[in-house]
């Protein structure tokens, strides 16, 4: 299967000249034919190995695959990881290959440590120290998950008609544009669509999501029922296993100062790198009110602070636009926005400002909107498209 290209091309799809109505029509996907070959992304954890039986009890030929994306050493010896990426990366590893094996389905393991490194952990490392706060689930999906894995499984001689994963979302067909787009699943505290906003049409189009007219707790249902050893296995809570991201980092962080939104210094940080927008814990600024972090300014070192009244604003400003169920927009339209996985969707206005950049206007402030977080704009429940903030507008109040 050739996931192509991984690397968005802005030209791939042109600007109409119209505004966009909400998408109201679609066509039936056909499921894939009997006898299919199937790929599937397998973690070690519940959610990819009930995909692979359900998968395999429907006839489908089943290959499990898992990534190798941690360099190091990675033995028994290490304790089991609560990160994506991590020194304990063996057990799921083999936690991977014994439900392939209880399954039985052939299972690869694909190393993808440099790809991860150079496409993941570098841009994460560089959103820090810009004073950005990045999603690194967004661009392992779309550049590693869903592209370079299936690209090297096919030079490897490992040839599968589809790939599917998984996530608690749903594929959709519009007929009114001709496009696929991502649905969000039917559980809406485990709908997953937030992170997929950066698949392109090839890759949707060849990818199944069979958990996503599911809800957890009936997965979990289906593997007591399969009997699969990993039903009560937690899920992972960090990006970094531990969650102390300054190990990623080769030089120590400078401290600079912390000051309120009229420039007076209240104190000192740690460096920037430890701080996010909205961050309350850790600042070590006595004040009458909770003080929490308004801006992050790399320029400067600093780091602004302010009550909690000052962290809500209406607008922001997102670049590195895809749009997905569109083929793009060039007048406002009416839509829903996400500005982060826990946060509700919220009614907007997007004004496009060029190809690939837009402006939200919120009808209610939203509280903290984080540059470097991506928005992801909703028609209905599908993804019309997303992209990164940059900027936000100033304290609604």
């Amino acid at each position: 299967m050739n996931s192509g290209n991984p690397e968005h091309n802005k030209n791939e799809y042109p600007i109409q000249d119209k505004t966009v109505s909400p998408a109201t029509t679609s066509a039936m996907i056909e499921p894939p034919a009997p006898g299919s070959t199937v790929a599937v992304g397998m973690s070690g954890g519940i959610d990819s190995s009930v995909t692979a039986y359900l998968l395999k009890s429907q006839g489908y030929n089943v290959v499990g695959v898992t990534m190798k994306i941690w360099g190091g050493e990675s033995s028994p010896d290490h304790p089991r990881r609560t990160g994506c990426y991590g020194a304990g990366e063996f057990h799921d590893i083999e936690d991977a290959r014994k439900i392939a094996q209880l399954i039985g389905i052939p299972f690869h393991v694909v190393s993808m440590v440099d790809e991860y490194q150079e496409y993941v952990l570098n841009y994460f490392k560089e959103e820090y120290l810009k004073g950005r706060t990045p999603n690194p689930c967004v661009i392992c999906n779309h550049r590693i998950k869903f592209g370079f894995l299936l690209d090297k499984l096919e030079k490897s001689g490992i040839v599968a008609d589809y790939f599917a994963t998984g996530h608690y979302v749903r594929k959709f067909f519009s007929s009114e544009y001709n496009r696929f787009c991502i649905r969000k699943g039917v559980d809406p505290k485990k709908d997953q669509s937030y992170f997929l906003t950066f698949l392109s049409q090839e890759q949707i189009k060849k990818t199944i999501f069979p958990l996503g007219e599911l809800t957890k707790p009936h997965v979990r249902e289906l593997a007591q029922k399969f009997s699969l050893p990993v039903v009560q296995k937690p899920e992972s809570q960090d990006f970094i296993d531990g969650g102390d991201y300054s190990t990623l980092f080769d030089e120590k962080p400078r401290s600079g100062n912390i000051i309120d939104m009229q420039g007076k210094i209240l104190g000192q940080h740690r460096g920037i790198i430890h701080y996010t927008i909205g961050q309350r814990k850790g600042l070590g600024v006595s004040h009458r009110e909770p003080l929490y972090v308004l801006d992050i300014d790399k320029k400067n070192n600093t780091l602004t602070v302010g009550t909690e009244k000052d962290l809500y604003n209406d607008t922001l400003i997102a670049d590195n636009m895809r749009w997905m169920l569109y083929p793009g927009v060039s007048s406002p339209i009416r839509l829903k926005a996400k500005i982060r996985l826990t946060a509700g969707d919220a009614d907007a206005t997007v004004y496009p400002l060029d190809r690939d950049k837009v402006k939200v206007v919120f009808d209610t402030p939203q509280r903290f909107i984080t540059p470097g977080q991506f928005v992801v704009l909703y028609d209905n429940d599908l993804i019309a498209g997303g992209g990164t903030i940059t900027e936000s507008g100033k304290p609604a109040h």
